[in-house]
């Protein structure tokens, strides 16, 4: 069985109830439970929520909340693994032979069905635990500053001052959409950015993070800017 696992907890700080809010028409987790189902991959979409309105809104929109979190779990200090793999050990106890899932946040309106289906086949190859969406960063990071107390300035590698930026090394990131993986590498809390995972690298522009009220405006004016050229 594949089943696809989106947390969403009540309690966030910074952007009140953002895993409902409306984004562009519509609640923001409805864009992962949507792209989930039209990805064909799974046999279950399951959204774990402490929180009984943002469950009432992901049955609304076609995914199952057969669940409740637990509230030691659903605090500023639960990990996507704790709660990853509470999900997978309740899936177990229903007697669901759960061998694969896919971490799917639930503010990711830029994930798309395919980039779902890419992960799972990358999760095909022999010795992979995880695969994940990534991007590039659009700067060299060995090039990165950093400020002291009073603002003074210095590099975190000074040997690369002079380099030119075309000779060093692209660097990437974690894009903060899925996380595909082995159920036994989540239960176990195997790390993810190792050599057992391979990436599905996205294009900048369909990666925000959406932390603060500003990540969300951010997300809102490229979400109009993709959607203006699709329409075009």
């Amino acid at each position: 069985m594949i089943v696809a696992i989106i947390p969403a907890r009540g309690g966030s700080k910074r952007i009140p109830r953002k895993n409902i809010k409306a984004f562009h028409g519509k609640p923001m987790i409805a864009y992962s439970i949507e792209a989930a189902i039209a990805s064909g991959c799974f046999d279950k979409v399951i959204v774990s929520t402490d929180d009984t309105e943002i469950a009432a809104v992901a049955v609304a929109n076609g995914a199952e909340v057969p669940f409740l979190r637990p509230a030691e779990i659903s605090d500023d200090y639960a990990t996507t693994m704790d709660v990853m793999a509470h999900a997978i050990r309740w899936c177990q106890s229903e007697g669901w032979d759960v061998e694969t899932v896919c971490c799917l946040y639930a503010t990711a309106p830029f994930v798309l069905p395919e980039d779902l289906q890419q992960g799972y086949a990358l999760l095909q190859v022999s010795d992979v635990q995880f695969a994940f969406s990534a991007t590039s960063f659009p700067f060299p990071i060995q090039r990165a500053i950093k400020l002291d107390d009073f603002g003074s300035v210095s590099m975190f590698s000074p040997e690369n001052e002079q380099v030119r930026s075309q000779d060093l090394e692209e660097a990437y990131h974690d894009a903060g959409q899925f996380y595909w993986g082995k159920s036994s590498a989540f239960l176990t809390k195997l790390s993810i950015f190792s050599s057992h995972s391979k990436v599905v690298l996205l294009p900048r522009n369909r990666v925000q993070d959406i932390d603060t009220p500003e990540d969300w405006e951010l997300a809102e004016s490229l979400f109009s800017s993709i959607s203006s050229l699709n329409n075009k």
